[in-house]
């Protein structure tokens, strides 16, 4: 066996849920290695849709322009019963959300976090398996083994596993994976068609039979590329991989994601088509098919000490509503800063928070999405804007985690802490001669504090600033946000903008001085009405340490 290597942190597995969090870690100074059992990166549109959250989650890193370059956009889906169209769903989302829906295959979104990985000096280690890890008050001591059987022992302050539905680190920690399997089985395949279908747009076509229940089913999500879909549909017994649902080949009793077997060709995919195609249209160019299997499956916790699971390995579900995939990519977002500030010092209960934060949203992602797989996103009974909201994964929010400063009775302000910090426009800085977003302050930065105006009953924006410094080690920005007709003032280490148009104070719902403290992946722990040293003390001091 190798001698040991030492690193702050090992991840397992190299997919978007991986990659983002090994290039967080990497953007915040941590060392990290990342590795992969596959030799390359597979060439499958599994994963492909990318919610709005998500995307200002790659902006706040700074890797956003590459994700848009790559993807098109998700403009809404057709719906087609018995061959009639049922109505449209429109992806509308407020005007103040910088961003919208995105379809990208999964393979361009490895390949962007990749290469935004290899910015920092850190690559994939391929054909290389986690097989065993054993923890410690210490560390965490993981071996491996590489393409040519070799065997490596690595030591790392943290391990955590976004190795997939069959992860090796869950088993390893022994946590529970309850939930079930789909009986049906579904057919995948990137094909190219010439039809009359908007751009932008998706299909879902569905056939009911004399009692009611949908008996055949074409779902249709437009890729980069002319006329090019990632379909999915219903087998047929011929191409049916034939395995019970409680089993898989290792029999860990999780049945999910793409199988072996006969992959589907090009005329079984024109066969669902010519069925349910909204009009007359031929199939072309198939990329890759095959057949799938969905299971539904939650932990029971997401970590153990200093081992976490993220992704796949923590969930599984239906890919209704494109959850899955965006799910993680947050999974990884929050762990990200708390393990960097761990591996820091930072306050002991730090890391224990993710479970707290990201078990309630995969718990909520999983009940969901098995909903609407059953009854379809159109039956559920929450009002339209509000449903796209939560689609879009814009309302996750975490009010009850112990990070967050509870305010102490309802104050009538529609943000609180623990809730996504939102964005704005319309700031001007005494320099530039255009104005930003919020977004474009906070990108790239860890913890921000934002100081609007001053309050007569707070402290001054320059002792708040001097304060979060001091308590957080330097670690923490100011950027002071100034009334539209306040006079401009500078102080050192410290951002100034006005708010020219009153877009801050209007979404932060502020009229006097306040102060909120934004984390690293976007949602505020505190909201201070008004800002007094005392406060934001007890505030850093649940995440920094007293």
């Amino acid at each position: 066996m190798a001698r040991s290597e030492v690193t702050d942190v090992l991840v397992a597995g190299a997919g978007p849920v991986g990659l983002t969090l090994a290039a967080e870690l990497r953007r915040s100074g941590v060392s990290c290695r990342i590795v992969d059992r596959l030799p390359a990166r597979l060439p499958y549109a599994k994963a492909v849709g990318i919610q709005p959250r998500t995307l200002e989650l790659f902006d706040r890193m700074g890797l956003v322009r590459e994700v848009l370059d790559a993807a098109v956009a998700m403009r809404g889906q057709l719906t087609y019963v018995n061959g009639a169209e049922q109505g449209r769903i429109e992806l509308v989302l407020p005007p103040e959300v910088p961003y919208g829906f995105a379809a990208l295959p999964q393979y361009e979104t490895e390949r962007v976090l990749e290469e935004f990985l290899g910015r920092f000096g850190t690559g994939i280690e391929r054909s290389t398996e986690l097989v065993a890890f054993a923890q410690d008050p210490a560390g965490v001591t993981s071996r491996l083994t590489t393409a040519s059987g070799a065997e490596e022992e690595v030591r790392s302050r943290f391990l955590v596993g976004c190795d997939g539905a069959h992860s090796v680190v869950r088993k390893g920690l022994g946590l529970t994976f309850e939930g079930g399997a789909f009986p049906e089985e579904y057919m995948l395949a990137d094909v190219e068609v010439g039809w009359a279908v908007p751009p932008g747009y998706g299909v879902r076509s569905m056939h009911r039979g004399e009692d009611g229940s949908i008996d055949d089913l074409l779902v249709c999500i437009p890729l980069p590329g002319t006329g090019r879909y990632r379909m999915s549909m219903l087998v047929p017994p011929e191409l049916s991989a034939a395995r019970p649902a409680s089993g898989t080949a290792d029999g860990d009793g999780v049945a999910h994601g793409l199988e072996g077997g006969t992959a589907p060709a090009l005329a079984d995919i024109q066969k669902v088509l010519d069925r349910l195609a909204p009009e007359p249209v031929t199939a072309s160019a198939l990329r890759w098919s095959s057949v799938f299997r969905i299971s539904h499956r939650l932990v029971d916790r997401y970590g153990e000490g200093r081992v976490f699971v993220a992704g796949d390995a923590a969930h599984i579900h239906p890919p209704t509503g494109a959850q899955g995939m965006n799910t993680g990519v947050q999974d990884a977002c929050n762990l990200a800063w708390k393990l960097a500030l761990a591996v820091g010092g930072a306050h002991p209960g730090l890391v224990a928070s993710y479970d707290a934060e990201r078990h309630p949203v995969g718990e909520e992602v999983v009940g969901r999405t098995v909903r609407h797989a059953a009854e379809g996103v159109q039956a559920d009974p929450t009002d339209p804007e509000t449903l796209m909201l939560r689609e879009a994964q814009l309302l996750i929010g975490y009010r009850e985690s112990p990070l967050v400063t509870p305010l102490p009775r309802p104050d009538g302000a529609t943000l609180r802490p623990g809730d996504r910090a939102p964005d704005c426009g319309g700031l001007t800085g005494d320099i530039a001669a255009y104005p930003v977003r919020l977004f474009d302050l906070l990108r790239g930065r860890a913890h921000v504090l934002l100081v609007y105006g001053h309050h007569p009953a707070g402290d001054t924006p320059a002792d708040l600033a001097a304060a979060a410094r001091e308590l957080s080690q330097g670690r923490v920005e100011t950027c002071r946000i100034l009334p539209a007709d306040a006079p401009f003032t500078v102080a050192p280490g410290v951002s100034h903008h006005h708010d020219s148009r009153g877009e801050f104070a209007r979404r932060y719902g502020v009229e006097e001085g306040a102060a909120f403290v934004v984390r690293p992946d976007g949602y505020l722990s505190a909201c201070l009405r008004p800002p007094t040293v005392g406060e934001l003390k007890e505030a850093l001091g649940r995440v920094f340490g007293p």
